[in-house]
């Protein structure tokens, strides 16, 4: 593989093993002209840019103006996205939870890394690691506290364990100030990690 493909890939943790053998594995495919170069890019722009976590952040700024809508997608999720023309991988059995001015809600996946990619693209490499997945359960106001979201004594903090059975999106509060935007710009204002709960 040459080098300037292999630094195309933005790896946020280039010395985890698992990315090593990732990059090690392409290098091996483009060597024996099984994958090409230009279809591995296309992939991935798909899931950074493309899939989400602009998904996401529509269906957050629709859930902000549409008070119907609303109550539909924290009633049956993946039938509410639907609506939108939304769905995609792992995004099957969808529970939205909402943040409200006195509970914070913080979705993890203890065995692994189920996660909604067709909402919310490629999981962080921090949702995936074994300090996140073990610590939130257990200090979740310490853990997303280090990840800059301080939140008041007296926020209940829920945290929720997704599975292959059911994944989770929270739905954040809508921010004091916003009512003259449209859902164009409400969207521009939901950011991934707001969506998963590490951020208010």
């Amino acid at each position: 593989m040459s080098t300037d493909h292999h630094d195309q890939h933005d790896h946020e943790h280039p010395d985890d093993p698992r990315a090593l053998r990732a990059d090690a594995l392409e290098a091996i495919l483009i060597e024996k002209e099984l994958i090409d170069p230009a279809a591995v890019d296309a992939t991935l722009d798909y899931f950074e840019t493309q899939l989400g976590p602009m998904h996401g952040a529509k269906v957050v700024a629709r859930a902000w103006t549409d008070p119907e809508f609303k109550q539909r997608l924290l009633a049956d999720g993946l039938g509410a996205i639907g609506e939108l023309g939304l769905g995609g991988p792992q995004v099957d059995h969808l529970v939205v939870v909402e943040n409200t001015s006195d509970t914070h809600n913080v979705v993890v996946c203890t065995l692994c890394s189920c996660y909604p990619w067709g909402l919310l693209g490629l999981p962080p490499a921090w949702y995936k690691s074994l300090a996140y997945r073990s610590r939130v359960v257990r200090e979740p106001r310490a853990v997303i506290s280090e990840m800059g979201c301080e939140l008041p004594s007296d926020i209940d903090i829920r945290v929720w364990d997704s599975s292959s059975e059911v994944r989770y999106f929270v739905l954040p509060e809508r921010p004091a100030g916003t009512d003259d935007l449209d859902e164009e710009a409400l969207a521009a204002l939901v950011s991934r990690d707001q969506m998963i709960g590490v951020a208010r």
